[in-house]
């Protein structure tokens, strides 16, 4: 699996990725934070401090059985706006 380093901080524990660290300016505080967290050996940085990252922005992961991790998603009620497509581009389905 590779994954794009930097996303703005949501559900993302919810997609099975276990939190490794967490920076924050106020310990008492939930945000601003930035977070280091990993699943099947890939590091992801999130983050909500102001200006880090690109609200609405993509993170592409690459994965072996991408139907079976939409499968797992969707069973943890992580929110999917597509499912995997097959795309007439590439010999794997997309997310």
């Amino acid at each position: 699996m590779l994954a794009a380093p930097l996303r703005r901080r949501s559900s993302i524990a919810a997609a099975g990725f276990r939190r490794e660290f967490a920076h924050r300016v106020d310990d008492a505080k939930p945000d601003p934070c930035y977070m280091g967290m990993t699943r099947d050996g890939v590091w992801l940085h999130v983050s909500s401090f102001s200006g880090d990252g690109i609200l609405g922005g993509v993170v592409n992961l690459i994965v072996e059985d991408v139907d079976a991790l939409h499968a797992e998603l969707v069973k943890k009620g992580v929110r999917i706006d597509t499912g995997p497509v097959d795309q007439t581009w590439a010999t794997e389905k997309c997310m």
